[in-house]
């Protein structure tokens, strides 16, 4: 059950619907500092796709495509079970909530492990950017700027992943605690908000780094 109003609103709100306002107002303005942040990674990828476009095809080819795949279900599937668990707090369902929590917990940590397995791949292939890079054709070069841009890009992305995951595992012991209710669910909100996005920016990589002139 949820805690009283008064224990759960801050002194300088007026009411729970005020606070939750603010909590979400003040998570959608860091949002979009974080779109502009992750802007200035895309513009360079597609000024630099533009301009090696038969380099960066040649390049994302040795990207694993079925593990791009299976990311991407893990992800998709961590954002119904965020939206689900804060659906079970606005409720007061604590069981619920935990569960939920829990299993986007695993499906997050899960595609972090599949990505550490990528990145340790593509370093025991050489293709990790710097002095040991390897990688046949006189493109050479420019196959060396995707993967600086795929790992900058990708390992950003997983950075916040690992930062979504910190604060998953705060809101799922204060879940456990029986702190969020129907009075009081705004933490879960705001770590839901800032779960589905880092599931949006995966969205635009998955198919920019791993599928996009991969016919070619």
């Amino acid at each position: 059950m949820a805690a009283d109003a008064r224990a759960v609103v801050a002194h300088h709100f007026d009411s729970p619907d005020q606070q939750r306002e603010a909590a979400s107002l003040g998570m959608w303005v860091f949002l979009v500092t974080e779109v502009m942040f992750f802007g200035g990674l895309f513009l360079a990828y597609v000024v630099y796709r533009g301009s090696f476009p038969h380099a960066f095809a040649a390049a994302s080819r040795e990207l694993d495509i079925v593990l791009g795949t299976t990311n991407t279900a893990l992800l998709l599937a961590s954002s119904l079970t965020m939206a689900l668990a804060v659906r079970a707090a606005q409720l007061g369902r604590r069981l619920p909530l935990v569960v939920f929590l829990a299993l986007t917990m695993a499906l997050g940590s899960v595609f972090l492990g599949i990505k550490m397995y990528e990145y340790h791949h593509k370093f025991v292939e050489g293709l990790f950017p710097g002095a040991a890079f390897r990688f046949s054709g006189p493109e050479a070069p420019h196959a060396e700027m995707f993967f600086c841009l795929y790992f900058a890009m990708t390992g950003l992305h997983a950075l916040h992943m690992v930062i979504g995951l910190g604060v998953l595992a705060v809101m799922l012991v204060l879940g456990a605690r029986g702190r969020f209710g129907p009075l009081y669910h705004n933490p879960v909100e705001c770590a839901g908000l800032y779960w589905h996005f880092v599931d949006i920016v995966w969205i635009f990589l998955f198919p920019l780094l791993y599928l996009v002139g991969r016919h070619a």
